[in-house]
């Protein structure tokens, strides 16, 4: 694909190349109905090559689109995502199809001349009323998801802390008290990576972790702190991102609808495994197996593309275990 691109490049670029040099030695001819027609069948061939293309790209390039949402937020990203995608390429496809044919359908003919169309209030009524009342419905289902994804009145959601720098994550789980001790860079010292006060009461049953796992159909209250620069939480598959900003605290929340091993039994994440490992296979390295990851999506530093967490979602009674066996920092930090 990589390959057609690069033809693709170099076919506009000589092409554009060839109409300046007939521009330059035409500058004083004038076209006639010859030059006209041609342009017009130009410009046909083009409209025809262009939809090739939006074909080929709906149907062919989908397999590097993410999977459905992982999450229960997610769910109405996808759709504002595809009502805005079907809006803007219907809308897209009408336009250049009326932009080509009529640029052959009304060519130049010696001795017709063009009708001057002064204005219509009427037709500029619509084309603004139109699409001023298509932004107000997708800016009001934005901002109805952000404050769905911002929601985090839930007493019972799981409180977990990610601790971002150059170039890794760590995470911290509120106890028993679901209540995170405070933490601060100003206290960072031998273990203790993520600056936690253990003064703070609510800091000795909390738990600190190196992979995250979360319980399937369960709210989670992320918590974001950087250490040095800009970093970006980015959870792809459950359609999350928050920019973690050192000296505050930003946070999000998401209920994962399906765990990781359903994940990889998914058609979409099937058929997009099998492509990556023949990719993988004919570079000789070891097969890839899907899993959730957290990402930085900033671009914070040379090993910025390495800054990356696993994430397993799991059943309840299995996290339930899980959490039960990390150690808490006051068992650690001493």
């Amino acid at each position: 694909m990589l390959a057609l691109f690069y033809i693709f490049i170099g076919v506009a670029i000589g092409v554009s190349v060839w109409q300046i040099t007939r521009i330059m030695n035409f500058r004083s001819s004038i076209a006639n109905d010859k030059d006209n027609a041609a342009q017009g069948k130009y410009a046909i061939g083009f409209l025809a090559f262009l939809y090739a293309m939006m074909i080929y790209c709906l149907i062919f390039m989908n397999v590097i689109m993410l999977p459905e949402s992982a999450s229960l937020e997610g769910e109405h990203d996808d759709n504002l995502f595809n009502i805005t995608f079907w809006l803007i390429g219907i809308v897209q496809f009408i336009m250049q199809f009326l932009i080509f044919y009529f640029t052959f359908k009304y060519k130049g003919k010696e001795g017709q001349k063009a009708k001057f169309y002064a204005d219509s209030h009427k037709l500029e009524f619509i084309w603004t009323v139109t699409p001023a009342i298509v932004l107000v419905g997708l800016i009001g289902y934005g901002l109805w998801q952000w404050n769905n994804v911002m929601d985090l009145s839930d007493d019972d959601a799981i409180v977990i802390e990610v601790y971002s720098q150059q170039f890794r994550w760590d995470a911290r789980y509120a106890g028993e008290d679901n209540t995170l001790g405070l933490g601060n860079v100003n206290y960072i010292k031998g273990i203790n990576t993520m600056g936690v006060d253990m003064s703070d009461r609510n800091s000795q049953d909390d738990k600190q972790v190196t992979e995250l796992y979360l319980p399937k159909g369960k709210k989670v209250h992320f918590k974001f702190r950087s250490q040095d620069v800009l970093h970006s939480a980015y959870m792809p598959h459950f359609r999350a991102q928050m920019n973690c900003v050192p000296g505050m605290v930003t946070e999000f929340g998401f209920t994962p609808k399906y765990t990781t091993e359903e994940m990889r039994q998914q058609p979409e994440v099937i058929e997009k495994t099998v492509g990556i490992n023949k990719i993988r296979k004919a570079k000789g390295e070891d097969p890839y197996v899907f899993d959730y990851l957290l990402l930085c999506n900033k671009i914070c530093g040379a090993s910025h593309y390495n800054m990356q967490m696993k994430i397993t979602v799991v059943e309840p009674d299995e996290y339930e275990k899980w959490i039960a066996e990390q150690p808490t920092l006051a068992s650690v930090i001493k």
